[in-house]
């Protein structure tokens, strides 16, 4: 059984052609720079051999039917008719409170869909036009959406409010509903898989850190709380997201800087977080690279960066009540030695012990990297969120 996994974002889609029975991957690799000069499409072959095609892609549709033909081209591609994907797995940012797991797409979940477009205006739309592009390219094929906010419907009202008034939050849902779900509940899971113990009696902190990145408490199989709100800007500094910044001060900006809504927003998503303090990048990649130079806004960013989440570590042992499992995951997570040997660094005392030699040396792969002493067991999990939306595309086929 073959399913695709699409993950449409503004002017870029992902994919995964996934052989179920083996959990194979057969074809991978995304469209970019839809309705820009110089869209592609790019793709690995099984041999890993990298192959990149150009053409004039204005929107999502044209990128899905693009993706659609190389599948089935003699050249490049791995099936011989469309027939032979049984589904489509979507990836769908927001979900609201309607969600609280993976569902058939039906008119009335589509329906829903458009009613979130007003919490994810930047995420939720691309994600409708991967549906609706293959509603019309491949009519008879079911698809599923899996929700980034699915996994944390299962945090208590006490966690989830904001200290506004509540008539706000029935009126319009304000509220944190938490993202990268799909990620965290991934990597919670196989972390228990991988220490084989059981996952329904775990206290587990999972850091997703990328250039997006989130902070879960996992108790029991179930998400208690999560670093971002009701938008993706809160919680952790991020790539270029602020992460938590108090209130006041947006307004103070928008005052100072004459900006309107728009403009903070912008501010706050796109010129912010690592890139607003180095003043470099927000690839941190080049952020080591100018602390290798001595840059001290570069030392600085990376410093904020670590901090942030080693403070959301100590905050969810303290929800937790204790942890049993800290989980890195993400770019940044699963290649980053030096954040997580920060992260670490004196949590002695909550039974944190890096073992900072395999710590040094170990890039995205499965590996514990605490010591064999250490109460509180540290593992790097790749992520993988396509083969999490394709399982729960099998389990919605088969009326799991």
């Amino acid at each position: 059984m073959k399913i695709l996994v699409l993950n449409c974002g503004s002017s870029s889609i992902k994919y995964k052609l996934f052989e179920m029975e083996s959990k194979e991957v057969i074809a991978q690799g995304g469209v970019e720079k839809i309705g820009m000069k110089g869209s592609f499409l790019k793709f690995v072959l099984p041999d890993g051999e990298k192959v990149m095609l150009e053409g004039e892609i204005l929107e999502h549709r044209a990128g899905i039917e693009y993706i659609l033909g190389v599948l089935l081209s003699e050249k490049y591609g791995c099936i011989r008719s469309l027939d032979e994907i049984e589904a489509v797995g979507h990836r769908v940012v927001h979900g609201g409170e309607r969600f609280n797991s993976s569902v058939l797409i039906t008119d009335e979940v589509i329906e829903i869909l458009n009613e979130c477009i007003e919490l994810a205006p930047l995420h939720n739309p691309p994600n409708l036009k991967g549906i609706y592009a293959i509603q019309e390219l491949m009519p008879d094929t079911p698809q599923v959406g899996v929700f980034d906010t699915a996994f944390h419907q299962t945090m208590p009202d006490y966690a989830y409010m904001y200290g506004i008034p509540y008539s706000l939050y029935e009126k319009y849902g304000i509220r944190r509903y938490g993202f990268h779900g799909t990620s965290h509940r991934y990597v919670s899971a196989r972390a228990c898989e991988f220490l084989d113990v059981p996952y329904e009696e775990q206290r587990i902190i999972t850091a997703h850190i990328g250039n997006g990145g989130s902070v879960a408490a996992i108790k029991n199989g179930k998400s208690i709380d999560t670093s971002m709100g009701m938008t993706p800007v809160e919680g952790l500094i991020m790539g270029t997201r602020s992460g938590d910044v108090d209130p006041g001060v947006i307004s103070y900006i928008m005052e100072k800087e004459h900006m309107g809504t728009t403009g903070i927003s912008t501010l706050l998503n796109k010129f912010s977080g690592v890139l607003g303090i180095s003043g470099i990048s927000s690839d941190m990649r080049e952020i080591e690279a100018g602390i290798k130079n001595g840059n001290k806004r570069a030392i600085l960013a990376m410093d904020s960066y670590n901090y942030r989440i080693k403070k959301y570590v100590g905050s969810y042992a303290a929800v937790l009540g204790g942890v049993d499992i800290l989980v890195f995951t993400g770019g940044v997570g699963e290649n980053q030695a030096v954040t997580r040997r920060d992260v670490c660094r004196n949590m002695e005392f909550m039974g944190i012990e890096l073992d900072e030699e395999v710590n040094a040396s170990a890039r995205a792969k499965e590996v514990v990297i605490s010591k064999p002493t250490s109460k509180v067991k540290v593992v790097i999990i790749p992520t993988d969120e396509e083969l999490s939306i394709a399982n729960d595309t099998i389990k919605i086929l088969q009326g799991e």
